[in-house]
């Protein structure tokens, strides 16, 4: 997983509350699971139409927010199914971190442990926050995990709470396997001394 610590780029402002897991990656992305082609599927509907043309009016096809690295996203944004291939098909596009004043619980945990960074904040500052992004002269952020800061382009500043385990294992790039295998000296000297005791599992 790639660490997380500062990340800079221009950010999009998804404004609609409750979007789902469906509309983040459609059904028919789900068939693989060697992750190949996800990208494609990323919001596929509101990108595309049906002969595969990009819409003009949806802000990840227009200059400015093409290559948006942070989503500032409504309420209860990846409600619906559990599929995971929502935030890995988010990666692949280049999406590092999501904004919101909420995010549906599965969603939620899934970003942790695929390096996506879900910061919540209040509306007040997420609102502010989708003004800045709505508008490509103002849209670049910068997200400083170690110091739990986010800084916009017209001085604004806003600090964020974020779980310690749930950082730690972002800006290390650790996940669930990785932040395990920290403990591996532990790990074999507990087997040693347990089989050692239990020579029967041997």
């Amino acid at each position: 997983m790639q660490p997380f610590t500062l990340l800079s780029g221009p950010a999009a402002a998804l404004p609609a509350a409750n979007v789902d897991t469906d509309v983040i990656m459609p059904k028919q992305y789900l068939k693989g699971i060697d992750r190949s082609g996800l990208r494609d599927g990323v919001f596929r509907d509101l990108r595309f139409d049906e002969s595969g043309a990009e819409r003009p009016g949806f802000v990840l096809n227009r200059e400015g927010w093409r290559d948006a690295k942070v989503l500032v996203v409504g309420p209860n944004f990846g409600c619906g199914s559990s599929r995971e291939h929502a935030v890995w098909g988010l990666g692949q596009l280049g999406v590092r971190a999501l904004i919101g004043t909420s995010f549906a619980g599965i969603f939620f945990d899934n970003c942790a442990r695929n390096g996506l960074l879900a910061v919540t904040l209040d509306a007040a500052a997420v609102d502010r926050l989708m003004v800045l992004a709505s508008d490509a002269a103002t849209n670049r952020l910068t997200i400083d995990l170690p110091g739990q800061r986010i800084a916009a382009s017209d001085g604004t500043a806003i600090a964020f709470e974020i779980e310690p385990g749930r950082k730690g294992a972002l800006v290390l790039g650790l996940d669930a396997v990785g932040a395990t295998l920290q403990h591996r000296a532990a790990i074999k000297t507990f087997e040693r001394d347990y089989l050692a005791e239990n020579p029967w599992l041997a």
